[in-house]
């Protein structure tokens, strides 16, 4: 136990490195490259600490060259679920009463331990196996989970300090306690830093996890179970369950100690996941957290006032930048008559230079979409777009599957602002582009906030304050995370808490206090120092 009160170190934004040729980080990352691609990965289940493998494996592969096996991942069923929630626990107590200085640490040296001598591992096995781009990588898989860890801690203590007033001859305090029972936490494939916060945000706060990885991002996502083990997080906090979804969700969303779920993937997925939340509510020891980001339709909204140079540079990173596989991504625009003329064609060709390739390669911007279904979808929406005749396919439109996933860098443009690559998520490099009338600012503004279901991210470009506060308010609700004069992706942990609303989730802001308070359950205390030893009030007395 712990006789002091402990000043948290002050949270400051990992820098990111920019790799450029000859630098000392760009050869220790390219040799970290070539030493994982050349062994040979045998990713076990893990369960109170212990490897299991099952023996019924999945191949992992290179999205950009997907007949290079990176190794094979054990997968877990129904009875692994059981062992996990047990393995869970056995541990809960004995971490959940650990003192928060403790628990703190752990995630404080692992933050400390990727920004050294781990950066290069945890970066390596995201561009090969999630096929980033060195710099897309530094971003993600080093830079923000670094923040994750450190910008957390911060954000725990102050809520820790949230405690109510006291009146004389009492003490009024809180206690933020664990959750009673386990999180499931379910990571996406795009985003390392997502795949390390969902489990380790919980477990900061005293509970224990189940951590269900995407298939496409085991790689990685292994290399952060060994990162959290050296940083010394005791076995069975988090046990790592890989396995297809049916198998692994549906008997960890039925058991009994299911006291929460933290999710980042599709709106249909966690559609599921509340129904069989609901379906199994009389279950459960207590109502379970649930916790989603599920994607988006983000948008680009360009008034005349803007400086269309920046308005093609927003567009081009934010489109294409890992492929369009962000959530955050923007996949629609809105630009005015007056300027599509110009902006098109600086458009078209600026995006008609990027370069595309496997990432092993530094000079590519972009790399392969993450898997064949992936590359379908895209193909499909590009096929679509050339089939209607409202559509026209302004740059890019090729895809080759035949070494990887590569999928060009696309521009539709539309005369349909209900047009199905204008309203459906695509999660893919294709960008499309409504051209409205400049003095149907307020009704194109009204269909910018009705096309889509989602409110994750948008951004608008003008000059005017005026006109700024004018769309800003009309787009309210179109957006939980709002770019003005900016991209609408790149949050940045303790700078721009992440998360949206409609079918985008709930908001519940990743990177922030906000989100750490929805994995404890709060107990209010309050101690009297001289109890009444006299049942009567005095109104009770004879006149």
């Amino acid at each position: 136990m712990s006789n002091s009160i402990s000043r948290i170190p002050d949270p400051v934004n990992e820098p990111v490195r920019d790799y450029a040729p000859g630098t000392p980080e760009r050869a220790s990352l390219n040799k970290a490259l070539l030493d994982i691609r050349s062994e040979a990965a045998d990713i076990p289940i893990v369960l109170g600490g212990q490897e299991i493998r099952t023996g019924n494996t999945f191949p992992l592969v290179e999205p950009h060259d997907h007949q290079h096996v990176l190794g094979v991942c054990h997968a877990g069923n129904a009875d692994t679920v059981s062992a996990a929630a047990a393995a869970a626990a056995a541990v809960s107590h004995d971490w959940a009463t650990m003192d928060f200085d403790d628990r703190a640490a752990i995630f404080l040296r692992a933050a400390d331990l990727l920004a050294g001598p781990w950066r290069d591992r945890v970066n390596a096995t995201t561009m090969l196996g999630q096929s980033k781009t060195a710099l897309q990588a530094e971003i993600d898989a080093a830079c923000e989970l670094i923040d994750f860890f450190r910008f957390n801690v911060s954000y725990a203590r102050q809520l820790m300090e949230m405690q109510p007033g006291s009146q004389p001859g009492m003490w009024n305090r809180c206690e933020y306690r664990n959750l009673e029972g386990f999180v499931f936490a379910v990571t996406p494939f795009n985003f390392t830093s997502i795949a390390g916060n969902l489990p380790t945000a919980p477990a900061l706060m005293g509970n224990v996890c189940l951590w269900k990885p995407a298939s496409t991002s085991v790689l990685s996502n292994w290399a952060l179970m060994e990162l959290l083990k050296a940083a010394g997080l005791p076995d069975g906090v988090i046990n790592f369950v890989p396995g297809a979804g049916p198998e692994i969700g549906t008997p960890a969303l039925a058991h009994p100690d299911l006291a929460g779920v933290h999710f980042t993937g599709s709106t249909g997925v966690f559609h599921g996941m509340w129904r069989a939340v609901g379906e199994n509510i009389a279950n459960y020891r207590s109502y379970p957290r649930l916790v989603g980001e599920t994607g988006g339709k983000d948008f680009l909204f360009a008034h005349p006032s803007a400086d269309m140079d920046a308005v093609a540079v927003a567009l081009l990173r934010g489109a294409f930048e890992y492929q369009g596989q962000k959530c955050s991504a923007a996949s629609r625009a809105y630009v005015p008559r007056s300027s599509w003329e110009g902006l098109r064609e600086k458009l078209a060709h600026e995006v008609s230079k990027i370069s595309m390739g496997n990432p092993l390669d530094f000079k590519h911007f972009m790399a392969a979409v993450i898997d064949q279904k992936s590359f379908d979808n895209c193909r499909n929406y590009i096929e679509g777009a050339r089939a209607d005749s409202a559509c026209s396919i302004l740059v890019g439109g090729n895809c080759d599957d035949s070494t990887g996933w590569f999928v060009e860098p696309t521009v539709i443009e539309t005369a349909d602002p209900k047009a199905t690559s204008m309203c459906e998520e695509i999660f893919g490099p294709i960008l499309t582009v409504y051209v409205y009338d400049d003095d149907k600012l307020d009704e194109t503004l009204a269909l910018c906030d009705t096309t889509s279901p989602y409110a994750l991210t948008g951004g608008i470009f003008a000059r005017d304050r005026q006109v700024i506060a004018h769309m800003s308010s009309k787009l309210r609700h179109a957006a939980g995370n709002f770019y003005v004069n900016d991209k609408p992706t790149g949050a940045v942990v303790g700078q721009q808490p992440f998360g949206g609303g409609r079918a985008s989730g709930t908001n519940d802001k990743a990177g922030s206090l906000l989100n750490l308070v929805r994995w404890s359950s709060v107990r209010t205390i309050k101690e009297t120092f001289a109890p009444p030893v006299d049942w009567r009030y005095p109104h009770m007395g004879e006149e």
